[in-house]
């Protein structure tokens, strides 16, 4: 069995491409099971977020198995291989290990340490196990990357005040406030904010909007549920407005800047919607943290509206790289032991052929030896009295064999582990090839 990753980030790829490979949640079912139909794929996990799509995979056969996953990419995003190629990195064994350690841990995301992308490794490990794409060995490694993800926010500081991808959109908004000359100190009170969706992505843009200044908020969304939950938790003493999406063209008249972060796959503004209704010297900021994007990419030929997407938070996630370096450093370092912990597991997987041809020879060896004694204490020797013997001849050989067995799997020194394996071969004269085959 070999691991890889196929796949593309935020660092391989623009949000133009990484749109058109996304897979929503409702999604995920449907390609689990596709890419499990291809004869190399055993187990398969996708990781879909606003910044990356990776599909984490046992395969038989390296090559194969990256091709089928490469090729369904090409299929789902409806770009031709040559197209797609440039923008995916694959990773094998131990690189993938640690990339998805890395990847929990928030030290590959577009904002370092970001603490979003836990709970999304956590996500695509309930869809894997829930839709059957997770078998033995993925169920192992998604596990310990859980783990990792949590020691590394437990145990560095590099969690603690990390900005999100919402955070940095509100200080992208910041800046071109001042930039514009509307204030200098960058409080957003008396700007006129539209927020466009309900889920966790605009919870945090409340939520930091307020801390800004922002005393100006609507809310629209799909649902009005959600949106009035959301405006109840965070509003407190300002009375932040709610409204649905189909009042949206209205409601961006009013608004100076507008948050779009809704799960819509195809663009809910473009040039044509906007020339509509604005006005034509009206100035409005849009910053887009959707994935696919909500914001079509003609606006930016409306010369009154400032369009901004995921890609354009690099200029504020670039001021809080260099602080959280040597926190990264700390946090690596505990990832290496994670990555250690299941290659060690990883390699004590050879030895369970050996362990199971041997458990079969010395059963076949007890249910032989037993037959032969019963057949010789005659009719006369009751059922009760066979099961007796039978229980003890088990529990004999349990006995025996759980020290080897124990001992063989904790080793820890790869080369140790080999040489006991080869001797118990050799003393028993096992073949675990030839039973594997027949």
């Amino acid at each position: 069995m070999h691991l890889a990753v196929v796949g593309l980030s935020h660092r391989t790829a623009p949000v133009a491409v990484r749109e058109k490979l996304s897979i929503p949640e409702q999604q995920v079912e449907a390609a689990i099971q596709q890419l499990k139909s291809y004869p190399h794929i055993e187990e398969v996990a996708i990781l879909s977020t606003c910044n990356r799509l990776e599909i984490y995979c046992v395969t038989r056969a390296t090559e194969p198995g990256v091709r089928e996953i490469t090729q369904f990419l090409s299929e789902h995003s409806h770009l031709p291989l040559a197209e797609l190629r440039p923008h995916l990195f694959v990773l094998l064994h131990q690189d993938a290990v640690m990339h998805l350690m890395r990847v929990a841990a928030g030290l590959d995301s577009l904002v370092l340490g970001e603490g979003q992308i836990l709970s999304q490794v956590k996500t695509m490990y309930k869809l894997g196990q829930q839709y059957e794409g997770v078998g033995r060995i993925l169920n192992r490694l998604l596990k310990q990357a859980v783990t990792a993800g949590k020691r590394v926010r437990t145990e560095t500081s590099i969690g603690t005040g990390a900005v999100s991808i919402s955070s940095a959109a509100v200080e992208l908004a910041q800046l071109k406030v001042m930039a514009r000359g509307d204030r200098s100190d960058g409080n957003l009170a008396g700007q006129r904010v539209l927020i466009l969706g309900a889920g966790k992505m605009s919870r945090l843009l409340v939520q930091h909007l307020i801390a800004k200044g922002a005393d100006t908020i609507q809310i629209l969304n799909r649902t009005l549920g959600r949106a009035e939950e959301l405006a109840k938790q965070y509003g407190g003493d300002l009375q932040i407005q709610v409204g649905l999406l189909s009042g949206l063209m209205g409601a961006i008249v009013e608004a100076d800047i507008v948050f779009t972060s809704t799960s819509a796959t195809d663009p809910i503004l473009d040039r044509a919607k906007l020339e509509m209704v604005l006005a034509p010297e009206q100035q409005l900021m849009l910053i887009d943290i959707a994935v696919p994007r909500n914001v079509a990419a003609d606006v930016v030929e409306l010369t009154a509206v400032e369009s901004y997407n995921v890609d354009d938070l690099r200029e504020v996630v670039a001021q809080n790289q260099e602080s959280r370096r040597k926190l990264a450093e700390e946090a690596e370092a505990l990832l290496e032991e994670e990555v250690d912990a299941f290659d060690n597991w990883w390699q004590s997987l050879d030895t369970v052929p050996t362990i199971n041809c041997l458990r079969d020879k010395i059963e076949m060896i007890r249910e032989q030896e037993l037959e032969k004694a019963l057949s010789r204490l005659g009719t006369e020797f009751g059922d009760k009295h066979q099961a007796v013997v039978e229980a003890l001849t088990r529990g004999i050989v349990n006995k025996i064999l759980h020290d080897p067995m124990v001992q063989l799997r904790s080793q820890q020194d790869i080369e140790a582990r080999r040489r006991a394996v080869d001797a118990l071969q050799m003393l028993f004269n096992l073949d675990p090839q030839e039973q594997l085959s027949s």
